[in-house]
């Protein structure tokens, strides 16, 4: 099964829900009220955007997630590389340490995930 794709601000509010789940639909939007200054009819709009797109559930004012952070990231990160890199790993890794200085220990990080792969 595909991971469905999730906004920036729906990955915002799915942050919050992963830190707290299983939560009360009612904590919930008063946490989005406090962290994201929505109102509760933008939390209950992406509540029902959400559950219809499987990302998450919501049952008897409990709200929990379907789909995990990681499940999330992995799929972004691949969407990411596949538009803009042609799909290419090494182009897109090439790319980002020209911006960004890997520390000794990132580097390290980096080549035991390479190294277990192989």
């Amino acid at each position: 099964m595909e991971t469905p794709k999730i906004f920036e601000s729906e990955y915002r509010f799915c942050e919050i829900l992963w830190e707290q789940e299983p939560i009360s639909s009612g904590e919930l939007v008063k946490l989005c009220q406090e962290r994201l200054e929505w109102k509760k009819s933008t939390t209950y709009t992406v509540i029902r955007r959400l559950t219809e797109r499987g990302v998450l559930k919501s049952e008897h004012a409990v709200v929990t997630s379907l789909v995990s952070k990681e499940e999330v990231q992995a799929s972004t990160s691949a969407e990411v590389v596949e538009r803009t890199f042609s799909g290419s790993l090494p182009r897109f890794i090439a790319a980002f340490t020209r911006k960004k200085t890997l520390t000794p220990k990132e580097a390290d990080e980096i080549q035991k995930i390479i190294d277990a792969y192989k």
